[in-house]
């Protein structure tokens, strides 16, 4: 086994798997979670994850959109740490582009990542958390699951379906003690969009100037609510999504 975290906290002797956590919203919910206790797998798509490797962290480069990937993960923590007790699908993608000018391969990049990534790796985690009688799944979504803009239709389908996938599995994981709850986020300046604008972090600020709290989020306040969801704290909280969004989902178009 990996030399496990030695902090103390509210996740302390905790097992956690974070996807998309090279950057963004995983990377400080990965730091989050470590600095209150937890043992972290961090999944990244690039090799710029394996930069967090640290005593209680533990890097993995994976295609969250691959089976084997999911499958891996779970492994890992298992065979690292000895239980895996969180799960928080993180790891997302999107595309700006008409629906009328999209290719199939666009539409399903967007739904193997978001959605099929999210199916993948709470299938695995219940595997081992249903024998161990516990444990926590967070979905990252967005204000898309409700809300819906032009040119991100691929992407608002995407979150749309996680948000259901976390009612219909809490149904399902609550009865091993597992609870299953989602965060619907607003903008926040993060490299997600980095593909599609100049500066993608300008851009993110700049829209989320659009919510009634008149500016974007930080990472680490998603990262936040992420954390609570997954504590004891969140314990009478099942199938949830709750918005982190700023008022962007209650506010007039």
């Amino acid at each position: 086994m990996t030399s496990p975290s030695t902090a103390s906290g509210a996740f302390a002797g905790k097992v956690a798997i974070v996807t998309g956590a090279a950057s963004g919203i995983g990377l400080a919910t990965t730091e989050l979670l470590h600095a209150e206790g937890a043992n972290v797998i961090a999944v990244g798509r690039g090799s710029n994850v394996e930069a967090l490797a640290r005593p209680g962290i533990v890097p993995l480069v994976a295609d969250v959109s691959r089976e084997e990937s999911a499958v891996r993960a779970v492994a890992t923590a298992i065979e690292r740490f000895g239980r895996l007790d969180i799960l928080v699908n993180n790891a997302a993608v999107i595309i700006n582009k008409p629906l009328i000018d999209m290719s199939l391969d666009d539409w399903n990049g967007i739904q193997a990542v978001n959605a099929t990534g999210a199916f993948l790796f709470s299938r695995e985690a219940m595997r081992a958390m249903v024998p161990a009688k516990g444990g926590a799944i967070v979905n990252v979504g967005s204000y898309a699951c409700y809300q819906a803009f032009p040119l991100i239709s691929a992407y608002a389908a995407s979150k749309g379906a996680l948000a259901q996938l976390t009612r219909a599995l809490s149904l399902e994981a609550i009865e091993h003690g597992i609870r299953v709850n989602a965060v619907g986020s607003g903008d926040v300046i993060t490299n997600i969009t980095n593909h599609i604008h100049a500066d993608g972090q300008a851009f993110l600020a700049e829209h989320g100037k659009n919510a009634p709290i008149r500016r974007a989020a930080q990472p680490k306040e998603i990262a936040e609510v992420i954390a609570f969801l997954a504590s004891e704290k969140a314990s009478f909280i099942v199938g949830a999504v709750v918005m982190a969004d700023g008022g962007m989902s209650v506010a007039l178009p």
